[in-house]
């Protein structure tokens, strides 16, 4: 989809890299630029003492890349970063901007080099206001500052950490949306701009319809636990067997006469206790007892059936293990294979959309550090004498 596209990254981590990692999946020649010491995710199970062959964290957004290694400390590395991006079409940083101003890679500069140019910042708070230039992970930027940890969390529960990711991935997904509206814009202008994406902007945006309320009324109900639940209809029960499920009515009461028929208890919908919505969450403890009792005699297997006649919203709450023998999530295409530069491939997480009729999946591997740096300058026409210059940095 993205053919003849050019991306130059300079960016570590994962919700940049994120970004343009999708843009390979779907076609786009993205060029991965690293300092000699590498992005600091290659040493991800490292971090945490783990010892590990593979690195598919890593792998995951940085596959089907070419990565070069430049050291923008020194002429001949801004140098060559310039004559990427005089070819490019993005440059996609998460760099802070005040180091990029002292590298003289700012947009300003680099749209000097190339008016064309789609200069995409992804930082953790914004390129203007009293935090701009702070470091920000998504377990701070997205999931703490945005509010999203807080209103994730039952009331009186400890605080959490995200999972690994989650909150870089959502600002992946901006990023893109973000980057394919300037490309669209620049179709009819002829010149780039700057795109602006951060971490805590994703995350407000993220909770968008709870801050709507709380921006709108002033107020907000709180995450509560399964019998406490303001609608206790939307829960979770488990059944005879072990397994959990996620029930979801639709708006209003047209679901309440089939979910008590499902859970076999269709003369709950005339008690008074139940008879509306109001009376419903008044009476939710009562309510979510006589269903954890009705699924709770149920097997998963029965319990799907009913729920599945009465053409009623609900899903198996799974486990990333169970997830991945899920057969519908490998028939919408969720896992793809991916070569691991070896002659082998392994599955993998796919990018977030599918265009039928195209290829799906990953063009090639991760790449290993400064794999392509010789490669790359050569097409742009470098003399060997300045190859050898930038590839002693990347050996170094």
């Amino acid at each position: 989809m993205l053919e003849g596209l050019r991306v130059v990254e300079l960016a570590t981590y994962i919700a940049a890299p994120g970004a343009a990692g999708i843009m390979a999946d779907w076609g786009a020649d993205v060029i991965k630029v690293e300092s000699p010491e590498g992005d600091p995710m290659r040493r991800f199970f490292d971090t945490i003492g783990s010892d590990q062959d593979a690195n598919p964290v890593f792998e995951l957004d940085n596959r089907g890349k070419r990565a070069v290694v430049l050291d923008i400390r020194s002429d001949l590395g801004r140098e060559a970063l310039k004559a990427l991006v005089a070819t490019a079409d993005i440059f996609l940083t998460n760099v802070r901007p005040a180091a990029l101003a002292r590298a003289g890679l700012s947009h300003e500069t680099l749209k000097a080099v190339n008016p064309r140019l789609i200069y995409a910042s992804l930082t953790g708070y914004g390129l203007t206001g009293p935090d701009a230039d702070k470091p920000g992970m998504d377990v701070a930027a997205f999931w703490s500052r945005a509010g999203v940890g807080a209103i994730t969390a039952p009331k009186g529960s400890e605080r959490f950490p995200i999972r690994t990711g989650m909150g870089d991935h959502v600002t992946s997904l901006a990023t893109v949306s973000a980057i394919l509206a300037a490309v669209y814009e620049r179709e009819r202008t002829g010149v780039g701009r700057l795109v602006e994406t951060s971490l805590l902007r994703t995350g407000v945006y993220a909770i968008g319809s709870d801050m709507a309320i709380q921006l709108r009324l002033g107020k907000l109900a709180s995450t509560r636990g399964r019998r406490e639940a303001v609608q206790p209809l939307a829960n979770f029960y488990k059944t005879a067997d072990g397994r959990w499920i996620c029930l979801l009515p639709r708006q209003g009461s047209v679901d309440w006469p089939r979910i008590a028929a499902a859970a076999g208890r269709p003369e709950l919908v005339d008690d008074p206790r139940f008879t509306s919505a109001k009376s419903r969450r008044e009476h939710g403890q009562a309510l979510v007892d006589i269903l954890d009792a009705a699924f709770g005699a149920m097997t998963y297997a029965q319990a799907a059936e009913v729920l599945d006649a009465g053409d009623i919203t609900w899903a198996p709450y799974q486990t990333p293990r169970e997830l991945a023998e899920d057969a519908q999530a490998e028939a919408a295409g969720c896992f793809v294979q991916t070569p691991d530069g070896r002659g082998g491939a392994f599955r993998a997480p796919a990018a977030p959309a599918r265009f039928p009729g195209t290829p799906d999946g990953p063009r090639g591997p991760a790449p290993s550090l400064g794999a392509d740096t010789a490669a790359v300058f050569r097409e742009l026409g470098w003399d060997e004498e300045k190859v050898a210059a930038l590839t002693s940095v990347s050996a170094a």
